[in-house]
């Protein structure tokens, strides 16, 4: 089997197994793991995996740009808003992340609803605008525009000065070995403030992000509450969550 057409099938078993593990596709394929190791880099490199210790795992499709996001799997994201809308009661401060999961929450939200949100997503304030008994308080920051949301360490400081009933966290890959992961390094460190800054979290999951990764740990999923998604409940990745006792909220 030639290098292109090896890639060609380790991509094909990606796709059907939703994992790759190097030492077992050397020996399947009579090759040296290094052969395979040396695939799965240039693999990902071209954005078709995201490696992790072993082997690799489906790219997550929602490290695209914002409004390529948009597009991206909306009846599942609207199904995910509704059940994570439902988690918020009355009187509630909540912390809610950007992205468009959440920016479908706000959609989500019953318009009499009166609770006090705090996010750092200036596209999800703004869609706040119409909740009339919604207050609403904006973390400031440098914008980082791939997630419309700010970070660094003036967003970073406003958070430290918030106490949350709820935190609803935006991420772009959920998996139990990998985690819950996303694709920029402040990102991540912002959202780990934001979790600690909450009693209970909550993650936003529609299907497409159960069982990829990105290249940075938010945080394990079991540290968090549960995970709200509409994937199938067999899904082998939600098994795994819940036999390491991570709940799986379905949506």
């Amino acid at each position: 089997m030639l290098p292109a057409e090896r890639r060609d099938y380790l991509l094909a078993r990606l796709h059907a197994d939703g994992k790759i593990v190097a030492k077992d596709m050397a020996a399947e394929l009579g090759v040296a793991e290094d052969n395979i190791r040396r695939d799965l880099r240039e693999m990902a490199t071209a954005g078709l995996c995201q490696r992790v210790y072993g082997g690799a795992l489906p790219v997550s499709a929602a490290v695209a740009d914002y409004a390529s996001r948009a597009a991206v799997a909306t009846s599942s994201k609207e199904r995910v808003a509704a059940a994570a809308a439902a988690l918020i009661r009355p009187g509630a401060t909540v912390l809610l992340d950007g992205g468009t999961t959440a920016l479908a929450v706000t959609a989500a939200l019953p318009h009499d609803l009166r609770a006090t949100i705090v996010t750092h997503s200036p596209t999800v304030a703004a869609a706040l605008v119409g909740h009339p008994a919604v207050e609403v308080y904006v973390l400031g920051g440098r914008l980082f525009k791939h997630s419309a949301v700010t970070s660094g360490a003036a967003a970073a400081e406003a958070a430290q000065r918030v106490t949350a009933d709820l935190f609803l966290l935006g991420v772009t890959g959920v998996h139990h070995e990998a985690g819950l992961t996303t694709g920029d390094a402040d990102e991540a460190a912002m959202k780990r403030i934001l979790a600690a800054r909450a009693a209970d979290v909550y993650v936003l999951a529609s299907s497409e992000k159960i069982g990829a990764a990105s290249p940075f740990v938010v945080l394990p999923a079991t540290e968090v509450s549960g995970v709200i998604t509409d994937a199938p409940a067999t899904h082998p990745v939600l098994t795994a969550l819940t036999q390491a006792g991570t709940p799986i909220i379905p949506a």
